[in-house]
């Protein structure tokens, strides 16, 4: 079968470039990558996937289409397209070109024009055609043979839409429609004009019933109201519009099918743009030849024979662009690897030399370690032995009995001295892990911590920071690939107990090695940034405070989740009951956004003219859109209310148990320092820092976390409104430092200044748009934003928001000013010294540069807040070992310290962290700490 797939460029490269806009792939050189992988992607998933006999990939011409001529205006109104892509766009048509695969483009006409003319003469040739594209402009050409490809996103499959989808979705009999159905809607992202008032579904509807915009004019005198006078007012710019919607498909172009056949790829080129673009696991893959690149490869010559070329190149065609052939067979690798280095890693197993070892290890200033274990859940795996380096490319391996638990104590202690040497330094990357295993064999890790990981976040927070990412970017040396000791991850995958010594020495003793020359590379590159402060003050000293909350582990209460189990699953099946009763659907999917969407917006039409429907046409059922539709119909709020209860179960009721510690008896949450760009701590196995509190049932959920025993309790700290009093001493405001240094309730305060009003007369309504405002400031909440939140017209929202700047002038000032510093600085920081960094912060493209201005404006109080419970937390930790307290801190919940204390103590706990706490940062405002105390999480917030 002849399957041709034609792809629509500029569409998927923007596609691809949103899709990374909040963790951009940038190279080591800083070169934003996204486009350029995002596109590759999908070509490669094509490739493999759908494996078509013909290809080729269509572009936008320079200089715009005839449209512009037709129309000044069309798309006049589109943003400036992105620095990034502009810069990736070549490196994207290069990587096309080593694939061997034609590019299209045509003067004057769009790629919407070319793919359609192509897509048509290949249909009378016989193809199957697929375009792929996300834009809905291409319904119109769908056909028997010809489908829309919608390529697979935020895991979804792709999507194949054909004839029979087009015409269901907008209630047509022929695809063709759908040229009348935009051109009485217009299109706000060209700039098309349509119909003013005619949206989608009525424009669907009309051409539903009268066929085409033709008939609608001859039968005008049918309609009445506003359809009718926008309709007749407007009819020149409704016949302009279907112009410039209407896919021109009677071009005139050279048509050869064999120029379209998938042809072998370069793969010679495609790895030195691999290498140059930092892809390493697309450059792995095709070295492995796991990824498929085009057909089989076969020589040079019969790729050129193929091609219909010689072996010194194609030539150049009108229409399709090919690359020139490489004589050179050998792909370069990406990186140089253990076998390109002189290296020497020996194995330490018998006493002697162990003991010769350990002399080294004592006479060093510094020495970095690694442990390798059968897992990674640090209290639960085993140990199955340590590696060592002092010196770059000179490492030891030591070996652990797996599965003698004496005999591995014995050899891990002998080591506990110099691990325990405070003058001697230690290194390694994500040292938290390694501490935890440690401990279990009684042995703690002190001296000066330096983690790889770690000072890497603090100078690129966006990065990764995995040990093989950080290798290959700032050491050009790729790390051996624990799937060669263990095999790749699935059921088949084994652990590392059974891998060969010698592998696994050689795996183990590099990674102490890399992990080593990573330090000495960024250490230096943190004093050059004047961040040492902050990593040897905050960071480096919070793995150990980090490391013994984990393992003193959080107790729940079983039964009482048992109970929540039985009486949430029987309010889960009430709620759904009274659903299916309200909407009159006895068998609805209620977790089916698309039944959930059918049932509220076409059967029951609860938001008439203004459903929402989302990219892929469906019908928008997030909480949002139901949020906003609760005064609509009363099965909206059991909707969201089931939704609740569902999560609530799923995602804590049911999974908690299961995550409960077998030898320990408690959980074990793992909290990130390396995750979050504003400095935050995260969460996760389980994430304990989502549990919501302001819900009933989430309270419920809080309840079922108790104290370890009988002889303890919970006591729970959190900062009162941080955040503000953060802004308030940022921006030095007189009114605001005033209302806190007066311990005034900043909401009725803020409600007083906005609405003029003593604040003994400030109404309970006042006071919580004054709250929703004062919090929406800090994330630089628009009129828009606020206007949604609030639940009233924008035009209010504006005033609130500028009643706002008018009571607190200072706060304006800080934003101007802090945007103005990071746009040229190219970063935030906060008030330690922690950077964020704002790649878009001088874009051209507004809605990139706004969200660049709302994150400079929001990270210095995000990230000093973050800063400031560090500090408490390290403070904290030192005051109970200096004391030999038994009480333990057990979670950080961003503002919030929850601790498990022995009862005699709880009044020496108080007063420790309520003083560490108010005194972890000297501000213009007061810190306050408001507690409290229980046999429970809840009972103590």
């Amino acid at each position: 079968m002849k399957k041709l797939f034609l792809l629509d460029a500029y569409s998927l490269i923007f596609r691809a470039h949103y899709a990374f806009i909040r963790r951009p792939i940038t190279t080591s050189k800083g070169f934003d990558t996204s486009a350029v992988f995002g596109f590759t992607k999908s070509l490669q998933e094509v490739l493999n996937k759908e494996k078509p006999s013909h290809l080729a990939v269509v572009f936008d011409p320079p200089g715009g289409s005839f449209r512009r001529r037709l129309y000044p205006p069309y798309k006049a109104n589109r943003e400036q397209t992105p620095e990034q892509i502009i810069a990736a766009v070549p490196v994207i048509k290069q990587i096309v070109e080593a694939y061997r695969i034609p590019i299209m483009e045509m003067p004057d006409y769009e790629a919407d024009d070319l793919i359609g003319a192509v897509a048509r003469r290949a249909e009378r040739e016989g193809f199957t055609v697929y375009m792929m594209t996300p834009d809905k402009d291409y319904g119109q050409l769908v056909s028997d043979h010809v489908f829309m490809y919608k390529p697979k996103r935020s895991g979804n499959e792709a999507e194949i839409i054909g004839a029979p989808e087009i015409c269901e979705q907008y209630g047509i009999v022929s695809p063709e429609q759908v040229i009348d159905i935009l051109a009485l809607w217009g299109d706000s992202a060209d700039n098309v004009p349509g119909a003013p008032g005619i949206g989608e579904k009525t424009a669907s509807q009309l051409v539903g019933q009268y066929g085409s915009v033709d008939e609608i004019y001859r039968r005008l005198d049918e309609l009445n109201g506003k359809q009718h006078d926008s309709l007749r007012d407007n009819e020149a710019q409704v016949r302009l519009s279907r112009q410039l919607v209407t896919i021109v498909t009677d071009l005139p172009f050279d048509w050869d099918e064999r120029e379209l056949e998938v042809k072998p790829a370069d793969e010679r080129r495609l790895a030195e743009l691999f290498a140059e673009c930092e892809f390493s696991t697309m450059l792995r893959d095709l070295q492995r030849g796991d990824g498929e690149c085009g057909a089989p490869a076969s020589s040079d010559a019969n790729q050129a024979r193929q091609a219909g070329g010689t072996k010194e190149g194609y030539g150049q065609m009108s229409l399709f662009g090919a690359p020139a052939l490489e004589a050179e067979p050998a792909a370069p690798r990406l990186h140089r690897c253990v076998e390109d280095v002189d290296h020497r890693y020996d194995i330490a197993q018998s006493d002697g030399e162990i003991d010769a070892l350990l002399r080294l290890l004592e006479a060093s200033a510094e020495f970095c370690f690694d442990t390798e274990t059968t897992g990674l859940d640090p209290f639960d795996c085993r140990m199955v032995g340590m590696s060592f380096a002092v010196d770059p490319h000179r490492a030891w391996y030591v070996p652990v009995s797996v599965n003698d638990l004496a005999a591995a104590a014995a050899r891990v202690l002998r080591f506990k001295q110099v691990f325990e040497n405070d003058a001697i330094a230690k290194t390694g990357q994500n040292l938290k892990f390694d501490i935890e295993v440690l401990s279990r064999f009684g042995v703690e890790v002190r001296g000066r911590l330096y983690d790889s990981m770690l000072l890497h976040y603090l100078l690129n927070p966006d990065l990764r920071h995995n040990m093989n990412f950080l290798a290959e970017t700032y050491l050009d040396y790729s790390p051996v690939e624990i799937e060669t000791l263990i095999g790749r991850k699935g059921a088949g995958q084994r652990t590392m107990d059974v891998a060969p010594l010698d592998k696994l020495a050689e795996y183990a003793a590099e990674d102490a090695d890399v992990a080593l020359q990573l330090k000495r590379k960024f250490y230096p590159m943190l004093e050059g940034e004047g961040m040492t402060r902050l990593y040897d003050e905050i960071e480096a000293p919070l793995i150990g405070v980090l490391a013994a909350m984990e393992a003193a582990g959080v107790s729940i209460a079983g039964q009482s989740l048992i109970e929540l189990n039985a009486r949430y699953t029987q309010e889960l099946a009430a709620l759904e009951a009274e659903i299916r009763t309200l909407t009159g659907e006895p068998t609805l999917n209620i977790g089916s956004p698309k039944q959930l969407g059918l049932v509220l917006f076409e059967k029951m039409n609860i938001a008439g003219s203004n459903a929402k429907k989302t990219k892929t046409k469906q019908y928008s059922t997030d909480e949002e859109t139901l949020v906003g539709l609760r005064d609509k119909h009363p099965v909206v709020d059991r909707i969201l209310e089931y939704r609740t209860v569902k999560k609530l179960l799923s995602a804590y009721i049911e999974s908690l148990p299961t995550l409960v510690n077998r030898h320990t008896g408690k959980i074990h949450t793992s909290f990130n320092q390396a995750v979050t760009a504003t400095g935050r701590l995260s969460s996760n196995n389980p994430n304990l820092q989502n549990i919501p509190i302001r819900d009933a049932r989430g309270r419920e959920i809080r309840k079922a976390f108790v104290a370890s025993d009988a002889d303890h309790l919970l006591l729970a700290a959190d900062y009162s409104q941080i955040e503000l009093r953060l802004m308030a001493h940022l921006s030095e405001d007189a009114n605001l430092i005033e209302a806190f240094i007066n311990n005034m309730d900043i909401h009725t305060a803020t409600a007083a200044k906005i609405f003029k009003v003593d604040p003994e007369a400030v109404s309970k309504e006042q006071r919580g748009r004054a709250k929703t405002a004062n919090f929406g400031i800090i994330y630089g909440i628009s009129s828009f934003g606020l206007a949604q939140r609030l639940g009233i017209s924008r035009s209010e929202a504006k005033q609130l928001i500028d009643g706002y700047f008018a009571s607190y002038p200072g706060v304006q000032d800080y934003m101007n000013r802090t945007v103005y510093e990071a746009q040229n600085r190219g970063y935030a920081q906060t008030l330690f010294g922690r950077r964020r960094w704002l790649r878009d912060i001088n874009s051209h493209n507004s809605m990139m540069r706004g969200m660049a201005e709302r994150n400079a404006i929001n990270a210095p109080i995000q990230g000093t807040a973050a800063d400031i419970i560090k500090i408490a937390m390290i403070r904290i930790h030192q005051a109970l070992r200096a004391k030999s307290l038994r009480s333990r801190m057990i979670l950080q919940v961003h503002d919030e310290l929850v601790f498990d204390v022995y009862k005699p103590e709880l009044d020496e706990m108080i007063a420790i962290v309520v003083h560490e706490m108010q005194n972890a940062a000297q501000l213009a405002v007061p810190l306050i700490v408001e507690y409290g105390s229980g046999d429970n999480w809840l009972a103590a917030h």
